[in-house]
């Protein structure tokens, strides 16, 4: 059985940035795959224990089946963000006419935060929340000289457009914007802007802060830092303990512990 693997930040640095076609037995499960993996990465030399795993762009545990022609990635922490974020859901209702499909993007363009608020504004709206995310000159004591953003693209734009969906079908507010920029970026230029529109400010004030709080512990986009004396892929929070294959494979090394044992009594 052939799948392809793909990784992304540290783990493609670690796996030698062509990861490719990987030839697994019939009825290899993901965890398998990551035992094929570790085996090529020098020991504790990449975050296993923390990382996420989707398949054809859906996240899924250790215990999964892969099936030939799957496209497996391995996504490490992500950029980074709130450790109270909770998981996206799917939203509990479709936008409608009264709710507007969420403009989504990635970009490798600058982005324009005022722009993009300024064509937002509705008469019907009593705020307007905007979260500009901007790139600082310094990080933990250490001056920044750049950063460069990538992303699982399709997924993170599905993932993107869940949040949106959810949070404009959770909260009572108009419409939201996500725009994240790629590639290269200078101190000053804008990584991502998020805008709620909404009647009431407190409603604009809650889903905003959901909404950045959530993407950047859930959607696959990874920050490398450019100092003076070297670059680091950016150490996230934790993706959601849900979202991580640790559980099950801890489950399958207390398995293997027990029968272990067993066998030597």
């Amino acid at each position: 059985m052939r799948v392809t693997l793909l990784a992304f930040g540290v783990l493609r640095d670690q796996l030698g940035n062509t990861p490719g076609p990987i030839e697994l037995p019939s009825g290899a499960t993901v965890s398998l795959l990551l035992d094929h993996c570790r085996a090529r990465v020098p020991e504790n030399s990449a975050p296993w224990s923390s990382i996420a795993v989707a398949v054809n762009q859906e996240y899924v545990p250790a215990t999964h089946l892969l099936a030939e022609g799957d496209e497996v990635a391995l996504l490490p922490p992500v950029s980074g963000g709130s450790k109270t974020a909770k998981t996206p859901g799917p939203a509990s209702t479709a936008p409608t006419a009264d709710r507007p499909i969420p403009t989504i993007l990635l970009s490798h363009d600058p982005i324009s935060a005022g722009s993009l608020a300024l064509s937002f504004k509705r008469g019907e709206d009593g705020a307007l929340v905007v979260f500009d995310g901007i790139v600082r000159n310094n990080t933990r004591g250490r001056r920044t000289l750049h950063l460069f953003y990538e992303a699982y693209a399709e997924m993170a734009i599905t993932q993107m457009r869940q949040l949106a969906d959810k949070a404009i079908a959770d909260f009572p507010i108009r419409d939201v914007a996500i725009v994240h920029r790629l590639g290269r970026l200078e101190i000053g230029d804008t990584s991502v802007v998020i805008v709620v529109a909404s009647a009431h400010r407190a409603a604009a004030f809650d889903a905003c802060r959901w909404l950045i709080d959530t993407l950047k512990q859930t959607v696959p986009i990874w920050k490398k830092e450019f100092f003076e004396d070297g670059a680091v892929w950016a150490q996230g929070d934790p993706f959601p303990p849900e979202l991580t294959v640790r559980a099950a494979t801890n489950a399958k090394k207390r398995v293997a512990g027990t029968r272990k044992r067993e066998r030597a009594r």
